[in-house]
């Protein structure tokens, strides 16, 4: 049977009042989390701060095999880059030199420290990857199969970014060219499932997952509802309106029973399901695409009392501080998303000072023609800083038009860290894809992340940021963020004590330095 956790979003201001002095009237990010083997999400701050997560979100197996691509790079230092131009597109660079190097006509200068010893171990990496909706399935599927191949080893292989950490739609979302769920029923009251079915969209998208699976051994999964069947409601339907677009509380049981069919069906399809929240943005009501409202001591009851249960029967083991406190049974895992203005990810390290034991992953953030092009840069580097375990995007894939989506509500320009031109049968890789592979490629499942110093905002679009790995073959990864038109020359010492490694970092763009393992 499919095992899985439960993850709950929520978007509220006031909700950051109940993760305590910890986040109150602060901009930060807001949360999701994971229930019973499921893993939650967790949105901005300003707007959402409640999550559920259960058994480690991931349920992660064991290290993997290093891709085959990287393991070269143990005996030597290499180095990789993308530029806001593209100019470099996870290109190699100019390596780094331990103790030497020729600065040669690069003037500004930048000092990192990272400590590579037992004592500056921070949390373990699960990975990188993005949301698989609707519409990344369609415009995929418009592709020739030759063009879908080449594009699976772009997204989850070596050869490519190497994504292991995906999250999907369970349902229709803004992104969805309409909007329905696995039981619509006709309008009609559904206890008896009789009208379950995943239908087309739902089976496109397990097989989807499925080949993504089949070329990436590590591939982790997670679930999330835009809503449930209308007739589980108050209002009564799925759309349409913000009045009573609350969970019908006599239909609490079979609430519950939907997360089991739907996880039983994806696991026939081949589509393994490693965690699951039960509401996307549970304070967002919307009526203009598939939403519901949910509060923070609800969704902790509905987790411990329905959904935990009810998917642990199943064999299927699998919001913030209130969901831990009223679910602890089935919550070990928070997820954040990056929709607060002026966003402050150091609400995670906050969080985690009094919560050691649960896991953390920043689970949506946007990528749009409307987004800088460090974007992807940034809602990675931030959480990884502050004991995220992994960071997804929102979303994987669109067409040209950003669609196909919903004509009312939700997000009209989200793009896709890949288009497609669904006339011509081609794809283009977008500027966030690259920039997000410069932490997915060369930062395996299991790297440990670092403390380091010398990361700096001037908050005028002008910074460096950093963030260091010590991977499981003792290997160094170090990811440089540079919001400077020109090159820099960075010296990084190491806790090791082997000494100062220093080379130049391109301007505009994100290096990566891959560091062999310490005398």
């Amino acid at each position: 049977m499919a095992s899985a956790s439960i993850i709950t979003i929520f978007e509220h201001p006031f909700l950051c009042k109940r993760l305590g002095d910890l986040v109150r009237e602060k901009h930060y990010p807001c949360a999701e989390m994971y229930l019973g083997g499921t893993t939650i999400s967790i949105f901005t701050v300003t707007t959402l701060l409640t999550m559920l997560l259960l058994s480690l979100v991931l349920c992660i197996h064991a290290a993997a095999a290093w891709p085959a691509s990287l393991k070269a790079r143990q005996s030597s230092a290499r180095a990789y880059a993308s530029s806001s131009d593209l100019s470099l597109a996870l290109s190699s660079y100019s390596a780094p030199t331990l103790n030497g190097g020729n600065q040669g006509s690069i003037s500004k200068t930048w000092q990192l420290t990272v400590d590579d010893t037992n004592a500056g171990k921070k949390q373990a990496v699960t990975g990188f990857g993005a949301a698989i909706t609707d519409s990344t399935v369609s415009v995929f599927n418009s592709l020739p199969g030759s063009q879908q191949s080449l594009l699976l080893q772009d997204l989850f292989t070596s050869n490519g970014v190497n994504f292991n950490l995906m999250r999907h739609t369970l349902a229709s979302s803004d992104l969805s060219a309409n909007a329905y769920t696995y039981d619509d029923a006709n309008g009609q009251v559904d206890t008896g499932f009789n009208y379950f079915n995943l239908g087309g969209s739902g089976n496109a998208m397990t097989a989807f997952i499925a080949q993504a699976k089949a070329v990436q051994p590590e591939f982790t999964l997670l679930g999330t509802p835009w809503a449930p069947p209308g007739w589980m409601q108050l209002d009564g339907v799925l759309t349409g309106t913000t009045v009573n677009n609350n969970l019908n509380h006599d239909y609490v049981n079979s609430y519950a029973e939907y997360f089991v069919r739907y996880l039983q069906a994806f696991e026939s399809g081949g589509a393994h399901v490693d965690a699951i929240t039960i509401q996307n943005e549970p304070l967002n009501s919307q009526s203009g695409y598939p939403t519901m409202y949910i509060y923070a001591d609800e969704s902790a009851g509905l987790i411990q009392d329905n959904v935990g249960p009810a998917l642990r029967n199943a064999d299927v083991p699998s919001y913030p501080q209130t969901v831990i406190n009223g679910a602890s049974s089935y919550v070990n895992t928070v997820a954040w998303h990056c929709y607060a203005t002026n966003n402050n990810w150091s609400v995670l390290t906050d969080f985690r000072n009094s919560n050691p034991s649960v896991t953390q992953y920043m689970t949506e953030c946007w990528t749009s023609p409307e987004t800088a092009w460090n974007q992807a840069a940034d809602f990675t580097m931030g959480p990884l800083q502050n004991w995220a375990s992994g960071a997804m995007a929102w979303v994987l894939g669109t067409d040209t038009n950003y669609g196909p989506h919903l004509s009312s509500g939700g997000c009209s320009d989200c793009r896709g860290l890949f288009t497609v031109d669904t006339s011509a049968g081609t794809y283009e890789l977008q500027v966030d894809y690259y920039m997000l592979g410069q932490f997915s490629k060369f930062i395996p499942r299991n790297a440990i992340v670092l403390e380091g110093t010398g990361s700096y905002d001037y908050g005028n679009g002008q910074k460096v940021e950093a963030v260091g790995t010590l991977n499981p073959d003792g290997t160094r990864t170090i990811v440089v963020e540079n919001l400077f038109d020109e090159e820099i020359w960075l010296s990084v010492t190491m806790g090791s004590g082997e000494g100062t490694w220093n080379g130049q970092i391109t301007g505009n763009g994100v290096t990566t330095w891959v560091l062999p393992p310490s005398a």
